[in-house]
């Protein structure tokens, strides 16, 4: 099973990333996704999940991911001032803060740092971020829409009906696109497959 099948499949993005993937796979993801897929395994993990959240990070080979490994690490340092990334760097320290020897970061912790990034939020600071990982913060929450997108495309690929189309995972988003931006449940129907056929008979075989 190559990696595009597999996110088709698991249940949740959290399920997704519970798992070891290599490297090469996830850029095959972010590939296949239209997102970006430069820096680390964390750096592509988080694109996955803002892609699957409604939130589509598109390459950028201007952009600069250099970590600022001069600033010395503690609870009071605000995360954009120390270089913050889903790295190993940062995952050791809060290794080592929390006593948790394999650290994982959360979805939450996700949400957060994405929050801080499109804010500006200069004054949330590692610890804060570790108050995340507690759940003794909402600061932010993470959207569990991609849930109902899994849901969808999982029905999508099991339904015989659509075995013409080649890309499914492909076809699959362009629905729910048009179901996430609607007023219809938040559920796939084959219903959805014939009236938007216009839009998706180029992927048919």
């Amino acid at each position: 099973m190559d990696i595009v099948d597999e996110m088709r499949q698991s249940s949740s993005y959290e399920e997704f990333s519970r798992r070891y993937h290599y490297r090469s796979e996830l850029i095959q993801l972010c590939k296949s996704l239209g997102v970006d897929s430069s820096g680390n395994k964390a750096d592509m993990l988080n694109n996955i999940i803002e892609y699957f959240g409604g939130v589509s990070v598109k390459p950028d080979n201007n952009k600069t991911r250099a970590e600022d490994i001069s600033c010395e690490l503690a609870l009071d340092v605000p995360l954009l001032k120390c270089g913050f990334k889903f790295s190993n760097r940062f995952r050791q320290y809060f290794s080592q803060i929390t006593g948790v020897q394999k650290f994982k970061f959360n979805a939450d912790m996700v949400a957060a740092w994405r929050k801080v990034k499109s804010t500006g939020d200069i004054t949330f600071t590692l610890g804060d971020m570790l108050e995340i990982y507690y759940r003794k913060s909402d600061y932010a929450k993470y959207d569990n829409s991609e849930c109902k997108w899994n849901k969808f495309v999982k029905d999508f690929c099991a339904d015989c009906r659509n075995a013409p189309f080649d890309n499914k995972l492909k076809v699959a988003s362009i629905l729910w696109g048009i179901v996430r931006e609607s007023a219809m449940p938040k559920v796939y129907t084959y219903q959805l497959v014939e009236d938007n056929m216009a839009l998706i008979s180029r992927y048919r075989r």
